[in-house]
């Protein structure tokens, strides 16, 4: 018998996995629960670990892996699959997600059968490339629909470790979705001052914007607001091993 917070938590780790391909980090955890402090995280996944639903994987980064669920999720997950299936029925016309991305490319285009799209590649995040200047860029790579949700679509390659304490290594692709608003603690990929590209926590203070590395090796980036403008935000990533 779980407590409330320990089904919560859970709850939401489970949904991110899926969402996102990654496990969130604890300072999403602790904003997702209302709770003050990540010490609080910490005991209800070593809780969680002891009653067997979660594993921890050591020495890597936001690994966290469901290992069963209880029973009131996995009957709604069934639930939810077995909707999926009815759904693609004969006769079911799935929408079709476009990917213009800023209206010059053609965007996201059916890949398989399999449940995937292809999303546009527009290569490594660099220092004095703003994302437009990598719109010539004629590289795919394939998704899964269930990382995508509404709007546009398109991925990144990882350039450094700017990144690495939320789980994003360098070689990593992102997966963003196209919105120039981000809500403060959000993971954006930021154009600053019409000339850097940037994959950053955003944090509003005041009329300045905050870029968060997460990485005790990089400093927090401050620039007056009208500097920075998001291109989009994380919702997934794809890693090669």
């Amino acid at each position: 018998m779980l407590t409330r917070k320990q089904h919560e938590l859970l709850t939401f780790i489970d949904q991110h996995l899926k969402a996102t391909g990654f496990s969130p980090s604890f300072e999403e955890m602790k904003a997702a629960l209302n709770l003050r402090s990540k010490s609080g995280i910490h005991r209800l996944i070593s809780a969680l670990e002891e009653r067997g639903f979660l594993q921890r994987r050591h020495h890597r980064a936001r690994a966290l892996e469901v290992m069963r669920l209880p029973d009131d999720i996995a009957a709604r997950d069934a639930a939810l699959s077995e909707a999926s299936q009815a759904s693609e029925a004969p006769g079911f016309a799935p929408n079709v997600i476009h990917g213009d991305f800023g209206g010059r490319l053609a965007g996201v285009r059916a890949a398989t059968e399999a449940g995937s799209v292809q999303l546009p590649l527009y290569g490594r995040i660099a220092a004095g490339m703003p994302i437009e200047a990598l719109n010539d860029s004629v590289s795919h790579v394939d998704v899964p629909m269930a990382m995508l949700g509404a709007g546009e679509h398109f991925a990144l390659e990882v350039a450094g470790e700017s990144m690495l304490e939320a789980g994003i290594w360098d070689g990593d692709t992102v997966i963003i979705r196209r919105t120039d608003t981000a809500d403060s603690g959000q993971i954006v990929v930021a154009l600053v001052d019409e000339g850097e590209v940037t994959l950053k926590r955003l944090r509003r203070k005041g009329n300045a914007i905050a870029l968060e590395p997460a990485n005790a090796t990089f400093k927090t980036q401050i620039y007056p607001a009208d500097k920075v403008r998001v291109q989009g935000r994380l919702v997934g990533l794809l890693r090669k091993y």
